[in-house]
């Protein structure tokens, strides 16, 4: 433990549930919300399906105050959150939503009427995101397609989605009774007052860049957690221990998004949905990936800035803030330095931290003039899915000729990276057909795919060259593809 952190600081993991402040000494670094929940408080209504945060059985709800003091509701998968990340927050669970008389919540009740649940495993989890959905839509009615949206993240196998959608419409266009959130928003302000947190057991917790940036160098072999959707699996599937870790959540300094000259600056920590949502306002082409990107537990927890470090060849982000041309900001200390992304992979899930060094934040070039960008991922399924291949395009085309070229690709290579053969086959020539075709047979000296359980090596690099074609096909002068010929949604 550093030297600076004196027997003061141990204190106990602190939330609130169940209308009260629950005080936890001696919580384990990595026992999973679900563990806790079904074992030590035998509040069994949550499931444990797959314990990778993939089929949403396990969905809880957890409330934190925004920069404005307001609570604020996201679904989360709780078989790979761990327990100490709690600190200072609100859960929520399935046994919290029926009233005190014992009747039934108005999404429960819709999921009753419209039978929305036939086994029953998958509803309670179902039941929260619903929940979730009506306490932050506050009566209104969104589509039936921005109800599957907010439903991505739950499976279900044998009642069918159909009646489930219904059960949301219904639940959702009602009025009915809200959370009283005053008690909880007085509690979490108290919480937010406390120290920073460090148990015995080597969970830290630091609430300043400061703080943090003194315990990385204090703990360099510690484990940098965010929104634990990657470090979960490790405990959860491989069974890993994780004596220390420093868990990132309460730097509100790395949550910030924010524009800084001609850059848009991503703070580490920022969301999945909060920082994709701001990256759709400049590139609105990267809307449709954003909602396929993961789910809306792992978006609401999961971070930009863990996408990037994580370094998955797999990853979405990576591809795309790539082709944006992104820089990553690096920490050690008080020292700062800057790395184009493309230099940040080194080979296979290593990157070029340094001991004690730590990503602070993403810089992305806002659009210029003359660039087009271009996005597709290719998936088995269309949600909350991995990607078999991720290719992001950004071109600057002027006069007809393409001056600049950025093409970046996952699922090609041990990392990300871009197709250097390939953009140097664009780059001076004119944007048609014949370029096309010398940049997509480019595209076979750059990469040597593999093949594994998503997709052979010859599908890999036949879907990558079709992906190119596509890109010319919607950025041709004459004759572009219109946006509905591009959009999944649209085929469905």
């Amino acid at each position: 433990m550093p030297q600076d952190l004196s027997t003061q600081s141990i204190r106990p993991v602190r939330f609130w549930h169940r209308n009260a402040v629950v005080e936890l000494d001696g919580a384990p670094n990595t026992r999973t919300v679900l563990e806790w929940l079904r074992e030590d408080q035998q509040l069994c209504g949550t499931k444990e399906g797959c314990a990778e945060g993939d089929c949403g059985a396990c969905t809880v709800v957890l409330g934190e105050l925004d920069a404005q003091g307001r609570l604020q509701l996201k679904p989360v998968n709780s078989c790979i959150q761990f327990l100490p990340s709690l600190d200072g927050k609100a859960l929520f669970t399935v046994e919290d939503l029926a009233g005190a008389d014992g009747s039934l919540h108005p999404v429960q009740q819709a999921l009753v009427d419209c039978h929305g649940s036939q086994c029953g495993f998958c509803t309670p989890g179902f039941a929260m995101s619903l929940w979730q959905l009506y306490e932050e839509m506050k009566g209104t009615a969104p589509s039936r397609q921005g109800i599957a949206d907010g439903l991505a993240g739950n499976l279900c196998r044998c009642t069918g989605y159909r009646p489930i959608l219904d059960a949301g419409e219904k639940a959702l266009a009602q009025e009915g009774p809200l959370l009283d959130r005053e008690p909880v928003e007085t509690a979490l302000r108290e919480l937010a007052l406390g120290q920073p947190i460090h148990t015995e057991a080597g969970f830290h917790a630091p609430k300043t860049l400061g703080e943090l940036a003194q315990l990385r160098q204090d703990l360099p072999e510690a484990r940098l957690l965010a929104g634990g959707s990657d470090v979960g699996l490790w405990v959860t599937k491989q069974f890993k221990t994780l004596p220390q870790i420093i868990y990132l959540g309460q730097v509100r300094e790395l949550q910030t998004i924010e524009r800084v000259g001609d850059e848009l600056v991503i703070g580490a920590g920022a969301s999945l949905e909060a920082a994709w949502a701001e990256l759709a306002t400049h590139w609105p082409q990267l809307k449709e990936m954003g909602l396929r990107f993961a789910s809306p537990p792992i978006r609401s927890v999961g971070t930009l800035g863990g996408n990037i470090a994580n370094g998955s060849p797999i990853g979405d982000g990576a591809p795309v803030l790539m082709a944006l041309g992104a820089t990553v900001e690096l920490q050690r200390g008080e020292q700062l330095r800057r790395l184009p992304l493309q230099d940040f992979y080194l080979d296979y899930m290593k990157n070029a931290l340094q001991a004690g060094e730590f990503l602070r934040a993403l810089r992305v070039p806002l659009p210029l003039q003359g660039w087009r960008l271009s996005t597709h991922k290719i998936s088995k399924r269309f949600d909350s899915d991995i990607s078999a291949v991720c290719g992001a395009f950004a071109l600057h085309i002027e006069d007809g000729q393409v001056r600049e070229a950025r093409l970046a690709w996952g699922g090609m290579a041990a990392i990300v990276k871009r197709a250097a053969q390939a953009e140097a086959a664009l780059r001076g020539q004119p944007w048609n057909e014949a370029t096309l075709i010398q940049a997509q047979a480019a595209l076979a000296q750059d990469f040597k795919p593999l093949s594994d359980m998503r997709a052979s090596a010859a599908y890999r690099l036949q879907v990558a060259q079709n992906l190119l074609r596509r890109c010319w096909l919607e950025t041709r002068a004459e004759d572009p593809l219109p946006a509905s010929a591009l959009s999944v949604w649209e085929a469905r």
